[in-house]
């Protein structure tokens, strides 16, 4: 395993940011490559601690030989978002100099070619962040963006060109859920991952063997030793399953039996209220249509003070928010229905 440093310039002189990066060596070129990155909102901390419990499993195989593909590993890919603080409150979502989410504005490039990447150099330092990380990624056939919800299942984000070929991936990882999505037009890590492959001819893409996804590792505050050790199992089952390790004690994946629905089938549910959420329903739940999900107390005490959230349609309740203060207009939680939502927001992610 080699370690190196990348540097990002900051925005004023005598700043700069700085994160490892974590390489193995395959032995085998034919092999599939894999890149793996957590934390790309800072906050996020799940997949930084399974990356921590995969790394041991990882020495061991290159010690014994085992690694067929290059590795490339960014425990924490955003050392921007890290540093920032607001009155003592952790900011890494959105770079506070722009306003921008750390994922979106990633270049939507026409091929897998660095020289497409843009010159940076006299822009913000999120941009070169971003540029750099997408700079380390290209090229690799297994792209994984960890990532963490506010409360919720485990579950991945596919583009519709993978799915069903990642559904092993699905398997081995072992997640609740999988959401497919079909346009990507604000630059989202993932996007950027696979947009450059939409147009190449299907002997190029290898979309057979691709594998690119954004993936949700329940909520914010899962950063647990034991489920720790359990997505660090799946992942390092993933780079089994696709040849990227070899490890001839591992079965095969079983098929994926978990939800699998159409970005458009989700409803976000947006407060009416101001107030004091009450959950009805937790991530999980299969709801009717029509079903109570939460209750907002908006007005204590007082007569009408309360106003109720309904199911618009039957469906799993995939997230929830972490914390229970809500503004009107905010988004309550995400059901996954049964048919196409019909307020069915676009992009790969939400804010």
């Amino acid at each position: 395993m080699q370690k190196s440093i990348e540097r990002i310039a900051g925005d004023s002189e005598g700043h700069s940011y700085e994160f490892p990066v974590f390489r193995f060596e395959g032995t085998d070129k034919a092999a599939p490559s894999a890149y793996l990155q957590a934390a790309l909102h800072a906050g996020e901390l799940p997949g930084v601690v399974a990356i921590d419990a995969l790394m041991p499993m990882l020495e061991k195989a290159e010690a014994e030989g085992r690694i067929k593909g290059s590795i490339t590993v960014v425990p924490q890919a955003n050392p921007i978002g890290r540093a920032q603080y607001h009155f003592g409150e952790h900011q890494g979502r959105f770079h506070l100099g722009t306003r921008t989410n750390f994922n979106r504005g990633f270049p939507l490039l026409a091929a897998p070619d660095v020289e497409l990447l843009p010159d940076t150099t006299l822009g913000t330092a999120d941009q070169r962040l971003k540029t750099r990380l997408l700079q380390l990624s290209i090229g690799h056939d297994i792209v994984l963006d960890l990532h963490c919800d506010d409360e919720g299942l485990a579950y991945l984000y596919v583009h519709a060109s993978l799915w069903p070929a990642m559904a092993d991936c699905a398997a081995a990882m072992g997640v609740d859920a999988v959401i497919l999505w079909d346009e990507d037009t604000d630059g989202t890590f993932e996007g950027a991952s696979i947009t450059p492959y939409l147009n190449l001819p299907a002997e190029v893409a290898r979309f057979d063997r691709r594998v690119a996804t954004t993936v949700e590792y329940r909520g914010i505050l899962d950063v647990d030793g034991a489920l720790a050790g359990a997505d660090a199992e799946g992942l390092y089952r993933l780079l089994v399953a696709r040849g990227v390790v070899q490890d001839q004690a591992l079965s095969t994946p079983g098929s994926f039996t978990g939800l699998v629905a159409p970005l458009e089938n989700i409803d976000m549910m947006p407060a009416p209220r101001a107030g004091a959420v009450l959950y009805k329903v937790k991530p999980g739940d299969r709801v009717a249509e029509g079903a109570l999900l939460a209750t907002i107390v908006h007005a204590p005490g007082e007569a009408g003070g309360r106003t109720q959230l309904f199911a618009p349609q039957a469906g799993i309740i995939l997230t929830r928010r972490s914390r229970r203060i809500i503004r009107a207009g905010e988004d309550l939680l995400k059901l996954v229905g049964d048919r196409k939502s019909a307020d069915a927001r676009s992009g790969t992610l939400e804010d």
